[in-house]
């Protein structure tokens, strides 16, 4: 990854943002969507804690001059259509509040961004913020018909899966997420052997994607590419073939074809 995905609260905060005309006016609305308070001015947002600026100016002079300027000043700062002035690019969203997704190339293509949200926004129902909160409800409950995180964990996987109990493709699953807890249905567990046919992710099969999704556990010769590796879950233990694995939940282990 070239950049590290994060979602930044700026609720009630300064957020610094200078420049007229339409660019300014798009990062102004998805400033105040999100709750920031926006200061045109950098002293007064400097002098009020903003972490946060916005530059959106036509001339490039001032808007790589404000850039460094801000920069010195210990802010992280986006420039409209200059990548390489920005500590960070704004991403399309697709919103299912909570649930927020965001669709980022770096500052290669925001039209390329804009089409893949939009495919999503086409794939994904719009219950989805309603079974993330009913989630948020239910977690406390869980906690108590799962005693570990990774118990947790898979029960919700399998849940949400195609097919689960809470299926997040199938309407009215948010109205199912009690009954679900109650039931205490475990989660998938066991070892799983992926022989793979080249060392390209797209060649991975659906249920191998799946199984390095949520495996607790990786074991893989040597020979494996780190482009197959990261497809696994990032907490997920990495063991190399022949060493000790550790017991218990999904262990994947990935064999070179």
């Amino acid at each position: 990854m070239q950049s590290l995905p994060l979602f930044h609260r700026i609720a009630g905060q300064p957020v610094i943002l200078l420049g007229e005309g339409e660019a300014a006016a798009a990062k102004q609305r998805l400033i105040e969507r999100a709750g920031g308070v926006i200061y045109r001015e950098i002293n007064a947002g400097i002098d009020d804690g903003a972490r946060l600026a916005f530059i959106a100016h036509d001339n490039p002079d001032m808007a790589q001059g404000d850039a460094i300027r801000l920069r010195c000043a210990g802010l992280l700062v986006n420039v409209v259509d200059r990548p390489e002035l920005c500590d960070f690019t704004t991403p399309s969203i697709l919103d299912r509040d909570p649930v927020l997704i965001a669709v980022g190339t770096g500052g290669a293509s925001a039209g390329l961004a804009k089409i893949l949200r939009l495919r999503l926004e086409r794939l994904l129902p719009q219950g989805l913020g309603a079974l993330a909160r009913a989630l948020e409800e239910a977690r406390e409950g869980m906690r108590k018909r799962w005693s570990s995180v990774a118990d947790r964990r898979r029960a919700l996987d399998a849940a949400l899966d195609e097919g689960g109990a809470l299926d997040l493709f199938r309407a009215g699953s948010e109205a199912k997420v009690g009954a679900w807890v109650a039931s205490g249905a475990e989660g998938q567990s066991g070892r799983f052997e992926i022989v793979l046919t080249s060392n390209d992710p797209e060649d991975l099969t659906l249920r191998a994607a799946r199984l390095l999704g949520q495996a607790d556990v990786v074991v893989h010769d040597a020979d494996v590419a780190p482009e197959i590796l990261s497809r696994a879950r990032a907490d997920a233990v990495r063991v190399l073939a022949g060493g000790d694995v550790p017991e218990g939940g999904i262990v994947v282990v990935l064999r070179s074809g």
